[in-house]
């Protein structure tokens, strides 16, 4: 099976060694996105407006993989702040609709850049 490289100039550039999602089949693995504006390539300020952020970044590079939230079937979530659970919960929810995609919500110490939230998943499209 070949894979192929997903990019969408609605989202961050790579900051680093990888790509923004790989396709294998009918399955796309999106990276990590923080929450970086794609235009200024500069952190969001606040918690809510830095995780809103992130689930744009993810959306712009799902688009470009032709598929929508509806087709995320995996979303794992680095909170640097366990506290902001509930607030990721609500936002999520203006996002996704039932059936949701399993999930995972970690604590680690530190994202890059500062950033307070990260998320990536994988993406099976129909």
């Amino acid at each position: 099976m070949s894979k192929s490289v997903i990019h969408s100039d609605k989202a961050p550039a790579a900051i680093g060694t990888y790509s923004q999602a790989i396709k294998v089949g009918n399955t796309v693995y999106l990276s990590g996105q923080i929450p970086l504006d794609p235009k200024t390539m500069e952190l969001v300020d606040g918690f809510e407006a830095q995780t809103v952020q992130v689930f744009e970044n993810l959306k712009a590079v799902i688009e470009a993989a032709g598929g929508s939230f509806k087709d995320l079937v995996k979303l794992n979530i680095f909170l640097t702040d366990l506290g902001n659970f509930a607030k990721v919960n609500e936002i999520m929810g203006r996002y996704f609709e039932q059936p949701y995609p399993a999930r995972a919500a970690i604590g680690v110490a530190a994202l890059p850049r500062g950033a307070q939230v990260e998320m990536d998943g994988i993406l099976v499209l129909s």
